[in-house]
């Protein structure tokens, strides 16, 4: 139960990615960017919030998210490439993808190490 989100933004990503004529397309130039980095970072932070549900909060999981998290966007990109007719695979949009994937990764590990910090004060009498 703790992926569940992570899987839901997984699918929306894969919707949103393969869907032929998307209505926004026409409207998106440079924020396509930052709608793929939106995108990734979200995905990130759904999984490495799963993490730290089932306690899985070492670095090399933090590296493995983000490595996920960019994978799935390479995949994606492939496919909008060969898989489309309307879409096209863009390196930029997986330099965007992985920064995303940082930032969403990075946030969670801020919000959770300031979570522990405020845990471990010890209480005034």
């Amino acid at each position: 139960m703790a992926f569940v989100p992570a899987v839901l933004v997984a699918a929306g990503i894969a919707v949103l990615s393969l869907w032929e004529n998307p209505v926004l397309a026409p409207q998106l130039t440079m924020s396509d960017k930052v709608l793929h980095g939106l995108m990734y970072s979200l995905l990130s932070a759904a999984t490495m919030g799963g993490c730290v549900l089932i306690r899985r909060t070492q670095i090399r999981t933090y590296v493995h998210v983000i490595l996920a998290a960019t994978l799935y966007g390479i995949l994606m990109e492939l496919l909008q490439h060969f898989c489309t007719v309307s879409r096209t695979g863009e390196l930029a949009d997986v330099y965007a993808d992985c920064l995303g994937a940082i930032i969403g990764v990075l946030l969670i590990a801020f919000l959770y190490y300031s979570w522990r910090q405020l845990r471990s004060k010890p209480k005034k009498s």
